[in-house]
């Protein structure tokens, strides 16, 4: 059974219900002497622009060219179908976060599950591994942007940028996570000028609405949208790294489910806005052709030069540099302090209220693997080590329901055939992808 300490009086008060107590042994009152803790400060809206600043990445970018390739005008039904297929595991998610509500969160809900500390510990640094090989993909990503406007070595720029970005990933969980926030709401900006250059074009955008839905008997038609449903789920991958913070949630039991749903569902209305005005706007055969289609786009609706898309991919990319790390360093700090890395990795700054050394573990191993590894094979196994991780979480809590009598009190339940389904729909995808 995982043990989780408490933080302050103030926090036992928080601590103190039916969920947490069902999970936290004897629920140990801080001392003079006890170990420093995370603090429990964020609030709904950090945790919101958390998960958006890490699941609305550059992959939007690249990905409405192949969207518009294979379904046309009705790409953006792919994209609701992909988030209401992530929208299962993110049940998953909900239920045990809040069953659980601790740092190294799938390691926690596996050993829970199974009872198996190495177990736990596995999936644990699976997690760090995708996180690592994405943070460095996204940092060596960032150099090509940043060398527009700076003429610098790409080693330079991306020993840099790593550097900068672990150094606000070290601040304390509001000041880097509000930080990291101000990057979503200006990475965020980008698409919404796209989508106000759109409305501003006039009424093709209703219009043509009759174009988005294919005839029931159009059987490629629906075969294409099935087809680019499977690749639009990789646009969602990142919301579940909110669990991870759920430790430093003033009040996980409430503010966890609503920001993973909240996340999908505003990720999700986005994407399909921006594709749908992208189809409109230029034809999907001349998007599928462009090494660059949303700057095609951009450019085509705006007038504005593309030097400004530029700027807001390298803020992008940055911003997916430090959630990457804050999360990583979260991850290694959990799993120091249920025993299974070295204690040193579960010291918290006395000033920051932060894991430093385990932040910084993160960031030096992004920084080599950015600098010395070639990540253009790693980089897709970031994909598949996310879906082998949600396979495993589902089968985490379909194993915690059936071995227990009565449902915990205070928590958010979901019906059994949530995790099946988030079990069938992930070990599905991470098949197709392997296989293809």
């Amino acid at each position: 059974m995982i043990r989780l300490k408490r933080r302050s009086a103030g926090d036992d008060k928080q601590a103190a219900t039916p969920a947490l107590r069902a999970h936290s042994g004897s629920g140990m009152k801080m001392t003079s002497q006890s170990p420093a803790r995370l603090i429990r400060s964020l609030t709904l809206t950090h945790a919101v622009l958390y998960g958006l600043g890490v699941t609305i990445g550059a992959g939007i970018y690249v990905l409405v060219g192949a969207a518009a390739a294979r379904s046309g005008m009705h790409a953006p039904l792919a994209f609701f179908a992909a988030a209401a297929v992530m929208g299962m595991t993110a049940g998953t998610f909900a239920e045990l976060g809040t069953r659980l509500p601790v740092a190294a969160s799938e390691a926690a809900y596996v050993q829970a599950a199974f009872h198996r500390k190495w177990l736990g510990a596995a999936a644990g640094l699976l997690v760090v591994a995708a996180a690592t090989i994405s943070g460095a993909t996204i940092s060596v990503g960032s150099a090509g942007y940043i060398s527009v406007f700076v003429p610098l070595p790409a080693a330079w720029i991306i020993a840099g940028v790593v550097l900068a970005m672990g150094a606000i990933a070290c601040l304390s969980a509001v000041q880097s996570i509000s930080f990291a926030g101000l990057m979503t709401v200006v990475e965020i900006g980008g698409l919404i000028l796209i989508v106000a250059g759109g409305l501003f074009q006039g009424g093709s955008l209703l219009s043509r609405l009759p174009e988005l839905w294919p005839a029931p008997g159009d059987l490629g038609a629906w075969t294409g949208v099935a087809q680019t449903s499977l690749l639009a789920v990789f646009a969602f991958i990142g919301f579940e790294h909110l669990v991870n913070i759920s430790e430093e949630m003033k009040n996980p039991l409430r503010t966890l489910p609503r920001a993973l749903f909240i996340t999908l569902g505003a990720t999700a209305l986005l994407y399909a806005a921006v594709v749908w005005i992208a189809v409109v706007a230029v034809p999907p055969a001349e998007l599928a052709r462009s090494p660059a289609p949303l700057a095609l786009v951009f450019q085509r609706l705006t007038g504005l030069p593309l030097e400004v898309l530029g700027a807001i991919a390298i803020v992008a990319t940055v911003n997916g540099i430090i959630v990457h790390m804050i999360m990583i360093g979260r991850v290694l700090y959990g799993l120091a302090d249920q025993g299974s890395l070295p204690p040193f990795l579960s010291k918290v700054n006395a000033r920051s209220g932060t894991p430093v050394v385990a932040t910084l573990f993160g960031v030096g191993a992004i920084l080599f693997l950015a600098l010395g590894v070639p990540l253009t094979g790693l980089a897709e196994w970031t994909s598949r080590l996310t879906l082998g991780i949600f396979v495993v979480v589902n089968l985490a809590l379909l194993r915690i329901k059936a071995t227990e009598s009565i449902p915990p009190a205070g928590v958010f339940l979901v019906p059994n055939w949530v995790p099946i389904a988030g079990l069938f729909t992930a070990a599905s995808l991470l098949l197709i992808d392997l296989i293809r």
